[in-house]
């Protein structure tokens, strides 16, 4: 049986996604996004409110960039979600992440995270909605399968929990995608 509970922000896997920018003066910025993911083939879609110091630096910037939070960095990547650098304008800094400039956009590359999509900022939508794109992927070689994928094993990304409001990592591999539904035709 079911039971209804009404209308909620519940999606799993949310990814935890770590967005930097750099202000007017050139100092890096992040911010904890739990609201985003790809749209279309090479865009990705970010839910920012106006109010914070990301979707200011962004329309100023036209560039962003999303790391991909990861298990031993739990803590900063939380930090930068609860703490406003309009209200903490060090707050990069005092998680302890270090900034490298991008190299295809005027964003930072934050050092402490192994996978980062640099985005050029497209448009702001009537409700809000940041659409970026994807203009180039960078990944630390250590994560990287000889066949030059990404082993999401090596990662360990963080997903939001929406219905707990707890981080988790992702899970082992149960089956095989465009694949295993054969099996039915």
């Amino acid at each position: 049986m079911r039971k209804n509970v009404g209308p909620k922000t519940w999606m799993f896997p949310m990814p935890v996604l770590v967005i930097g920018t750099y202000d007017e003066s050139g100092v890096p910025n992040a911010m904890n996004a739990g609201w985003g993911n790809i749209y279309e083939e090479n865009k990705v879609i970010l839910s920012i409110d106006e109010d914070h110091k990301t979707h200011e630096n962004m329309k100023k910037t036209g560039a962003f960039t999303v790391s991909f939070a990861t298990e031993d960095q739990i803590v900063p990547c939380d930090y930068v979600g609860i703490v406003s650098a309009n209200k903490v304008p060090d707050k990069f800094a005092r998680a302890g992440f270090h900034a490298t400039p991008g190299t295809y956009v005027n964003a930072p590359i934050i050092d402490e995270f192994p996978v980062t999509l640099e985005c050029k900022l497209l448009k702001w939508n009537e409700d809000g909605m940041c659409i970026g794109e994807i203009v180039n992927v960078s990944i630390e070689e250590s994560l990287l399968t000889e066949k030059g994928k990404l082993d999401v094993d090596k990662l360990h990304p963080l997903c939001l929990d929406c219905f707990t409001l707890t981080y988790r990592t992702l899970g082992q591999v149960v089956g095989k995608a465009f694949s295993d539904g054969k099996k039915l035709k």
